[in-house]
């Protein structure tokens, strides 16, 4: 399904979603330029509330991460954060009601409205 220039793929628990780069980039609050910066790929990791949000980023910030995009409101209605590990790697920690998880932590896409 595409919505709003970002495609969605449903591959059995988990979803795989592709953005352009640029906007990726800006979504991390990542610069994208030349080698040594942003990969172009980022790893979302979806949890059960806001508040768990706030935890994994907090604990990923204690390990040596450094916080990118801090934890808020997002624009589809969740709420996210975002950080590089220690080998520059970018992971969204994302609270997104629209995203069902099952009890197992599988992700369901959710049926897009055509528009």
């Amino acid at each position: 399904q595409e919505v709003e220039e970002t495609v969605f793929f449903q591959a059995g628990g988990i979803a795989f979603v592709l953005w352009g780069r640029d906007k990726l980039a800006r979504d991390c609050g990542i610069t994208d330029g030349p080698a040594g910066g942003f990969s172009g790929v980022a790893l979302a990791h979806n949890v059960r509330s806001e508040a768990e949000v706030d935890d994994v980023v907090a604990m990923a910030e204690r390990a040596g991460a450094t916080v990118t995009r801090p934890p808020a409101k997002t624009f589809y209605g969740g709420y996210a954060g975002v950080f590089t590990d220690l080998d520059g790697h970018a992971w969204e920690i994302a609270y997104n009601p629209g995203f069902p998880l099952a009890a197992d932590g599988s992700i369901t896409v959710p049926d897009f409205p055509a528009g």
